[in-house]
């Protein structure tokens, strides 16, 4: 009875309950639709095969059909769900949903003796991948030509087809990638993600893992060149500069008053007393310097000391010996001088090497030091009396400036 216009699924079962012998019955390319009226259908008890394809039937059409019927097609209908609460067909084998509008594989809750399905050229974008678990006397699945979504969620699918055993009719040609647009095309064989980046929980402990190692790894290596230390002196510096600049008379302190600011460890304050301040201050063209221990205003910070001592005076005397790298100030007032000769481009760095210094008593954060003593040259306090009227000289000539009288 195909090709004509029958529209009412209800009324063919009804004309077909007293025919006792029909077997096969051929409904294809009508109009048959199904309401889901609460009147139920009566089809042959012995009709076994049915064809429904190419009709207007919706989901409703499973709770229209015959209890002993073993192959039913319903192809290109407008099918989007089977429904879960339906008649049982016990006897249903073969079922035909393609060119329909379903969206996943649908189970077998209601046909137990289902063996073979067609769902192609359907609207399944990830096929659910306990289809075989649920459908187990399934022996072939027509699911090619959907447009098939290459996700995370397709991965298990996949997978299925290789535990299936051959299971999944016209595998691989008809199994397509259609989304995303990169991967239009590839056949789902060739599809691959790796194992991190499908599974959340293992990206999420990988990325936090990752994330330790980081913040382990900067915080060693701010530790290991003393960062902490560089920014808080860079933030005393900040600070200092902040309160001279708003200091109504911050700007007259930017004169020079001193030809050198002398910096050492007070492990070499016998040194400084008794040969750099005497032979320099003393004499002829004799020299300011400007020493911590009388020329520090009392009230300020340490540091704020430091610094306007550094910016007061013309050139910074570096007294170099193994106890200078081990002093924290002396670091201090390295750091703030070096400071001064990049931003201002002068050169107003001293170094006198009091006693030779191994490299491998230099701690880590004195890397500048290191840079200065090795670009830099540097006077050498001679052990031999006769060679000590030279390194006054030099000395001298190296801090030779004329300062602004007290008056100007």
């Amino acid at each position: 009875l195909q090709k004509n216009k029958f529209e009412s699924l209800r009324k063919v079962s009804f004309m077909t309950s007293r025919m006792k012998s029909l077997r096969y019955l051929d409904m294809s390319n009508n109009l048959l639709r199904h309401d889901g009226a609460d009147e139920r259908c009566q089809w042959a008890e012995s009709l076994t095969e049915l064809d429904l394809s190419s009709n207007q039937l919706a989901d409703t059409v499973f709770e229209c059909l015959p209890v002993n019927v073993k192959k039913l097609g319903l192809q290109n209908n407008q099918i989007s769900n089977v429904p879960r609460e339906m008649v049982e067909l016990e006897s249903l084998e073969e079922l035909n949903l393609a060119s329909n509008r379903l969206a996943d594989l649908p189970g077998c809750s209601g046909f137990t003796s289902l063996q073979f399905l067609n769902v192609e050229m359907n609207s399944i974008l990830t096929p659910s991948a306990d289809f075989f678990q649920s459908c187990p006397r399934v022996r072939e699945l027509q699911a090619g030509q959907n447009p098939f979504k290459c996700s995370c969620e397709l991965q298990a699918f996949i997978r299925l087809e290789r535990r299936s055993g051959g299971k999944l009719f016209g595998w691989p040609a008809a199994y397509v990638c259609e989304y995303p647009e990169g991967l239009r095309g590839t056949e789902l064989k060739d599809f691959h993600l790796s194992l991190l980046a499908c599974n959340t929980t293992l990206l999420l402990v990988t990325a936090l893992l990752l994330t330790l190692v980081l913040v382990a790894a900067v915080a060693f290596l701010c530790i290991y060149l003393d960062v902490p230390w560089y920014v808080r002196m860079t933030w005393q510096w900040t600070q200092t500069k902040r309160r001279a600049w708003h200091s109504p008379h911050g700007h007259q302190g930017a004169a020079l008053q001193f030809h050198a600011f002398v910096s050492y460890s007070e492990r070499d304050s016998l040194w400084v007393k008794n040969e750099l301040i005497p032979n320099l201050e003393k004499g002829e063209g004799c020299v300011q310097l400007c020493q911590h221990e009388r020329n520090f205003i009392p009230g300020k910070s340490i540091v704020e000391n430091i610094i306007n001592c550094i910016e007061k005076s013309y050139k910074s005397i570096f007294v170099l010996s193994p106890n200078f790298v081990q002093s924290e100030w002396c670091h201090y007032e390295l750091y703030f001088a070096h400071h001064k000769l990049f931003s201002e481009n002068s050169n107003s760095l001293i170094l006198i090497l009091l006693e030779p210094i191994p490299p491998y008593l230099i701690p880590a954060r004195y890397h500048k030091l290191k840079a200065l003593m090795a670009k830099r040259t540097y006077l050498e306090w001679p052990k031999e009396r006769s060679k000590r009227a030279l390194f006054w000289a030099n000395l001298r000539a190296a801090i030779s400036i004329n300062l602004p009288k007290a008056d100007e």
